[in-house]
C-alpha cells in the first residue's frame, strides 16, 4: 500500500494535469473560470482532508483535521478500513454525504439557536458538479493507487513461489 505521503504526491502530480486541462477548458470558453476554481479548490480540499484513509485514526488525513479530527471518529467506527471506504463509488459518496450531514446539522443548530435564517444560497449544477467532481476524483485516484500497489505485491509474491 502506498503511504499517505505517496498518495499525496500522486494526487498532487495529477492535480497539475487537472489544472492544465482546466486552463484549456476556460481558454476555450467551455467552462467558466469560477467552475475551474471550484473544481481545483475542491480537489485540493479532498486531497488533503477527504482521503479514504479517514477510517484510520492514525492516518495522515485524520491528523490533518487537527482539533476537528474527532468529527471523523464515528465514520471510522462505522467503516472498516479498505472495505466500503475504499469502494470506488460508495467510498467517496459516503464521505461526501457524511460531511454534508455535519454541515447541515451545523446549519440547523445555528438556525435553532439564533433564529437568523442567514444568507440564502442558490446552488446550480454549474456549482454542484465541479465541487462534486473535485471531491470525488482524488478519492478514485487513491483507491486506484492502492489497487495497483496490491496487484503488484501479489504478482511479486506469486513469482517468488
Amino acid at each position: 500500500m502506498p503511504s499517505g505521503k505517496t498518495h499525496l504526491k500522486i494526487e498532487a502530480m495529477i492535480l497539475v494535469l487537472w489544472a492544465g486541462l482546466s486552463i484549456l477548458l476556460v481558454m476555450q470558453n467551455l467552462i467558466a473560470p469560477s467552475q475551474a476554481l471550484l473544481f481545483l479548490g475542491s480537489y485540493v480540499f479532498s486531497m488533503f482532508l477527504m482521503s479514504p484513509d479517514l477510517d484510520l485514526s492514525k492516518s495522515d488525513a485524520f491528523g490533518r483535521w487537527g482539533i476537528l479530527r474527532w468529527i471523523w471518529l464515528p465514520y471510522a467506527w462505522i467503516f472498516r478500513h479498505r472495505q466500503m471506504s475504499h469502494h470506488p463509488l460508495l467510498g467517496p459518496l459516503s464521505r461526501i454525504a457524511y460531511i454534508a450531514i455535519l454541515v447541515l446539522a451545523g446549519i440547523f443548530a445555528y438556525l435553532a439557536t439564533t433564529g437568523n435564517p442567514g444568507p440564502r444560497l442558490k446552488l446550480s449544477i454549474a456549482v454542484i458538479l465541479p465541487v462534486f467532481l473535485g471531491l470525488y476524483i482524488p478519492n478514485l485516484e487513491h483507491v486506484f493507487a492502492d489497487r495497483v500497489s496490491t496487484a503488484r505485491r501479489r504478482k511479486r509474491r506469486r513469482h517468488r513461489l
